[in-house]
């Protein structure tokens, strides 16, 4: 399916729909978008909140974050986080579509590397992120969420 897709940077505007979108990821009450975060986001050249527009309608979106790192002189590494693409669009392109415009984001910042991490659970998602060259076998990711953090109050 060939679509007249629209990537683009995500404006204040598009909170309500990007929150939809979170909520298809992942089944929790607290995900909650402002439009002032994003406008803040927008104001940071080192982050990049990207959504897939299709005639009018956000369909997916994809958060990247440059990541300054010491290791290969000035070049930093990337993070992508929230990868979500509405279910009724996808294999549909739309994926490698914003991947790709994620990559060029990092080629253009010099980045060392991408990286992203994905629940265990998610097969197909692991087979997309292989199939737009990611290696999901050299490295394994961590995460300890908030609620697990050990702070003294």
């Amino acid at each position: 399916m060939t679509l007249n897709l629209i990537i683009r940077q995500a404006i204040a505007a598009d909170a309500h729909a990007v929150e939809v979108l979170y909520r298809q990821l992942v089944n929790n009450h607290a995900v909650s978008v402002l439009s002032d975060r994003i406008t803040q986001v927008n104001q940071d050249p080192n982050t990049a909140l990207l959504v897939c527009e299709y005639e009018g309608i956000v369909i997916g979106t994809a958060l990247v974050s440059l990541c300054a790192d010491v290791m290969f002189q000035a070049q930093p590494f990337a993070v992508i986080e929230n990868i979500v693409i509405e279910s009724s669009f996808r294999n549909s392109g739309i994926g490698s579509a914003l991947m790709k415009e994620i990559e060029d984001f990092c080629y253009r910042a010099d980045c060392s590397k991408i990286m992203l991490l994905s629940s265990s659970d998610r097969i197909q998602a692991h087979m997309f992120f292989e199939h737009v060259g990611f290696i999901g076998s050299s490295k394994r990711g961590f995460v300890k969420y908030r609620s697990q953090f050990n702070i003294a109050e």
